[in-house]
């Protein structure tokens, strides 16, 4: 088995000055107020229209954004209603396969104290969480394997038996309206832990690139 740490990458060519010039003429739009525009009024008015709340103007614009992370996780991801979601699919990966490198890959819950890529003498019987863990995963796949070989059971009638720590991969386009409202209940403190491993360094990220939609929101 792999065991894998969850990540994400940001798909989108992030081009800020095109963003708010984009929702500038948008929004201005609304008021019509295009005598307005400026080399530089685009930042002050989508403050302003931040501010007042005038967020719909906010969906001329979208981000996407690819994350790898384990299946629990991705099943509140793909709730947001206002987004497209691409997912790893378990009906048709088949993980016995070479391009998988006939093993089945997991993400490691950040409170056990493991490393990636890194194979671990697995000690039965032991209480050690780590160890409860690491058999459990191991179990899985030696089972996954089974059914899809000798078993002659297809990826998605196998793919029952496996856990909530499979890894998956997910590609979700947003617009930025969308996405402040996945950043604000994502990373908030009751957030589930694995969420907020993810979705705070994205959204520290894209605080430093698209500041103007996304300081206002602190976690």
């Amino acid at each position: 088995m792999k065991l894998v740490k969850p990540s994400y990458k940001i798909l989108s060519n992030l081009d800020s000055g095109k963003i708010l010039e984009n929702i500038e003429i948008a929004g201005r739009t609304c008021y019509k107020s295009e005598e307005k525009i400026t080399k530089e009024s685009a930042k002050e008015f989508v403050k302003m229209i931040i501010k007042r709340g005038h967020e719909s103007v906010l969906e001329h614009e979208k981000i996407t954004v690819k994350i790898i992370c384990d299946r629990g996780v991705s099943h509140e991801l793909v709730r947001h209603r206002i987004a497209s979601f691409s997912q790893e699919s378990t009906r048709y990966c088949n993980y016995s396969k070479d391009k998988f490198n006939n093993q089945v890959s997991f993400i490691i819950p950040f409170w056990l104290d493991l490393k990636e890529n890194t194979n671990y003498e697995i000690t039965v019987p032991s209480e050690d969480p780590k160890m409860i863990w690491l058999r459990s995963m191991s179990r899985a796949e030696v089972d996954y394997f089974r059914l899809v070989g000798v078993g002659k059971w297809s990826p998605q009638q196998a793919r029952s038996i496996l856990p909530n720590s499979l890894k998956t991969e997910v590609v979700i386009s947003a617009n930025l309206r969308e996405w402040r409202l996945i950043f604000k209940q994502r990373t908030a403190k009751v957030a589930h832990p694995q969420m907020r491993e993810i979705m705070c360094p994205l959204l520290d990220e894209l605080k430093i690139k698209l500041p103007i939609f996304f300081n206002d929101i602190n976690y």
